[in-house]
């Protein structure tokens, strides 16, 4: 990935040593925050498990992206920080639900984006929208967006599309409006333009990035509501959530998300002047296999496969008990959460090794591949051990972030083929589509590793957006989750929880009910 740089910061070029940065510490012994960040104003110092993939919000790939959205960039409504899902107006000055299929909204005035491209108006929105219509988060439902005059638009849809308010508008990065010209400059077709500088109308801008090191995001002169809590947001990002506990130990940081096996500890005894904060996690993990792979093409392997995989054993190894044990993708609370799953948590060995005898299948050797963090490298060992148990070996493959997140992909070559058993996860947005919308048949190659495919799940997904009715809508997304279950294709793990903790003599937090971030919301204290 090319570095890229915005700005004129008198900080620039010297992190070039910290490659050591694996532990949040410089390679002198010294803190990060000693030796390198002499700032002028308020900092606020914060870390991210990613690193930056995307600066089109439209096309985000991993959560730090939308974290840095947020921050840059504007939506028409945004979800407030507190405990529960409730939206207030950002962009807009009003916005309301017409008829089942038009929504009307009228744009704040003055709302300006940065680089000299002028004032935000409808034809941006209609642009953000349109150029992204066949995103998942959109569920095949958006026509067009209409404008009115400068100001005023109606979003239009081809049929009703109950997730609007909670998967799109609001949330997540489809929703965010860029510049139609500055994208259009940037790309010629108004397509994807990853990592390449646009336009920001949000409360600050991107000011430096150096892969792997730092983002810094600094106030944007052209903002005109109100003043953001720092003059600065640096954002270190750190994979490992060991290496980012001993970074904020250190004082290189002073917010992180904590792993869930230090949770326990860090509640008895935080660090000086910290809080620690929990709230239930929007993430869904899972164990896929790749139907299309010849091991895994008979469903009695792939069932053996679930049978033989105790979920409890594996949680309290690699989250020390502290999640809960998931029925399906839909966590606890959210419409849609199945009260069971269909093969029980604790598996059997012995009805596994019935469906692989069904299966005419012996010495059968696997790979699986994961994410090379401490939760996930556990949860690969456990199920290594517990595959073993009826005759199967497993190949562990830990793979970097950039890399894995590219192995089911045919964009990305031909490495697909060749992926065997994956420990995936997913986060969500607070709507039951936003966790069953990545498994439909035009997903696979993209975000469908398991291949799986269904023309009834299919068939639910379209229906499920257009139902109002809480119970029916419920009903639903059960049978979407026994379709997926039943394919052999997954075991459902956890949806995980999301504790982090920050120096509270410095900084007020402000996260969604999920746990997400809001670096733009972030107090001074």
């Amino acid at each position: 990935m090319t570095d890229i740089f915005f700005g004129n910061l008198s900080r620039r070029g010297v992190l070039k040593a910290s490659a050591a940065l694996g532990g949040g510490i410089v390679a002198s012994g010294m803190s990060l925050s000693q030796a390198i960040w002499a700032a002028e104003g308020k900092v606020l110092k914060a870390r991210s498990n990613r690193d930056l993939a995307k600066l089109d919000p439209g096309h985000w790939s991993v959560a730090v992206d939308v974290d840095v959205a947020n921050c840059i960039y504007s939506k028409l409504i945004r979800f407030k920080p507190g405990s529960e899902w409730v939206w207030e107006l950002e962009a807009a000055e009003k916005i309301e639900q017409i008829d089942q299929t038009h929504i009307r909204f009228r744009l704040k005035k003055g709302l300006k984006f940065t680089g000299g491209y002028g004032e935000m108006t409808c034809k941006d929105v209609k642009f953000s929208f349109e150029r992204i219509k066949d995103s998942p988060d959109w569920g095949g439902a958006l026509d067009r967006v209409e404008i009115e005059d400068g100001y005023t638009g109606v979003i239009v849809f081809k049929k009703p599309y109950v997730p609007a308010w909670s998967a799109v508008l609001p949330t997540g990065g489809v929703g965010h409006i860029v510049s139609e010209d500055a994208v259009t400059k940037a790309t010629k077709d108004g397509g994807d333009f990853g990592t390449k500088q646009t336009a920001f109308s949000g409360p600050y801008v991107l000011a430096d990035w150096k892969p792997k090191q730092y983002i810094s995001l600094t106030r944007n002169p052209e903002w005109s509501g109100p003043r953001p809590g720092f003059d600065e947001i640096r954002i270190l990002p750190i994979e490992d959530d060991k290496a980012a506990e001993r970074a904020y130990q250190a004082g290189d940081v002073d917010f992180t998300l904590i792993s869930l096996d230090s949770l326990a500890g860090f509640k008895s005894s935080p660090p000086a002047n910290t809080k620690v904060e929990e709230k239930p996690s929007a993430r869904y993990t899972w164990l896929g296999m790749n139907t299309d792979h010849p091991k895994l093409k008979d469903i009695n392997v792939r069932k053996a496969i679930q049978w033989a995989i105790n979920v409890p054993q594996i949680l309290d190894v690699a989250y020390s008990g502290q999640v809960n044990v998931a029925t399906g993708t839909i966590p606890p609370g959210m419409l849609g959460h199945r009260a069971k799953a269909l093969v029980p948590p604790e598996g059997d060995l012995e009805k596994a090794k019935e469906f692989l005898e069904k299966a005419g299948v012996s010495d059968l050797t696997l790979s699986l591949d994961c994410e090379n963090d401490s939760a996930n490298s556990a949860i690969a060992q456990i199920m290594q051990a517990q595959l073993s148990q009826i005759g199967v070996s497993v190949d562990v493959n830990l793979r970097d972030a950039s890399t894995f997140w590219t192995l089911g992909m045919e964009s990305k070559g031909e490495r697909w083929k060749d992926l065997q058993l994956i420990v995936n996860g997913f986060t969500a947005a607070p709507d039951p589509y936003s966790y069953v919308a990545w498994f439909v048949q035009a997903q696979v190659g993209e975000w469908n590793w398991e291949r799986f495919r269904s023309a009834r799940f299919d068939e639910l997904a379209a229906k499920g957006v257009t139902i109002e009715d809480r119970d029916a809508r419920a009903k639903l997304y059960y049978e979407m989750q026994d379709l997926l279950e039943e394919s052999g294709a997954y075991r459902f793990l956890t949806n995980g929880a999301a504790p982090f903790m920050y120096r509270a003599t410095q900084i007020e937090a402000a996260a969604l009910p999920d746990g997400t971030p809001l670096f733009s919301e972030f107090k001074a204290v």
